[in-house]
């Protein structure tokens, strides 16, 4: 597999012979406002992409969409987003892309398949309390193929039992982990910290992890250098992969 940060959550994954946009964000910086009651109010996307949309787009023949908030589905990637494409969602989130005149629209209840590829939805917990709750519905999602390493996208979420309960199901070679530890001006962190990617390598020592959704929306306090002093403190840099916007990896 190939996994492409192109920046925040969205990834350009080539896997199974298929490429595979993830979560598409594809706003322009300072297009959209800033994430209300929340530290650092500045507009968003905090920078730009690092190509244009269309190098994005080029060759992309399935979407793959975690959940609808904005930093994972803007305005843009709806414009700019072929409507024919075969577009894989929460079954909460099917109106909504059906609305917007997608008309392949794949609502993943358990697992779907798709040409070669299965993809398996998971659990998770966008923060904890009342936070937790006004942001859910949310998914990440497994991918699996003859002769590829597992992944697993475990979108916006916590270090959790439910992405405990996806590690030892479905044991992936590669998981990618939302960092930055978005926080509002109330309430815990609603998605991974660095402890808890830390806590990721270590309940899971054979899998490599990818640890993305930094340094690009305001309410994100986790920077990239923050996470690799962690990472690196706690013996894990080789197991750690933080993109810079734009770089590619290989498993």
């Amino acid at each position: 597999m190939e996994i492409r940060l192109i920046r925040h959550a969205t990834l350009v994954v080539r896997f199974g012979g298929a490429t595979i946009l993830v979560d598409p964000m594809l706003g322009e910086a300072g297009a959209s406002p800033p994430v209300q009651n929340s530290p650092n109010p500045r507009p968003n996307p905090l920078v730009p992409l690092p190509c244009t949309v269309p190098e994005v787009l080029n060759g992309v023949e399935a979407v793959l969409v975690t959940h609808t908030h904005r930093d994972h589905f803007d305005d843009a990637a709806a414009s700019f987003v072929a409507k024919h494409l075969p577009l894989f969602c929460q079954p909460e989130d099917e109106g909504k892309f059906k609305g917007r005149g997608f008309t392949r629209v794949r609502p993943v209840a358990e697992t779907v398949p798709w040409d070669t590829i299965e993809l398996h939805r998971t659990a998770g917990r966008h923060g904890t309390g009342e936070v937790g709750r006004r942001m859910a519905p949310v998914s990440g999602f497994v991918l699996r193929a003859p002769g590829e390493r597992t992944a697993y996208i475990a979108g916006d979420t916590i270090w959790c039992r439910e992405v405990e309960d996806a590690l030892r199901l479905h044991a992936p070679a590669v998981i990618v982990a939302n960092a930055g530890a978005a926080q509002f001006l109330e309430g815990d962190p609603i998605t991974m910290t660095a402890a808890d990617v830390v806590e990721v390598a270590r309940f899971a020592p054979g899998t490599a992890i990818v640890a993305v959704h930094m340094d690009a929306i305001n309410h994100c306090g986790l920077s990239r250098a923050a996470l690799s002093s962690r990472v690196s403190e706690a013996g894990l840099a080789s197991r750690v992969w933080i993109p810079r916007d734009g770089e590619t990896a290989r498993y």
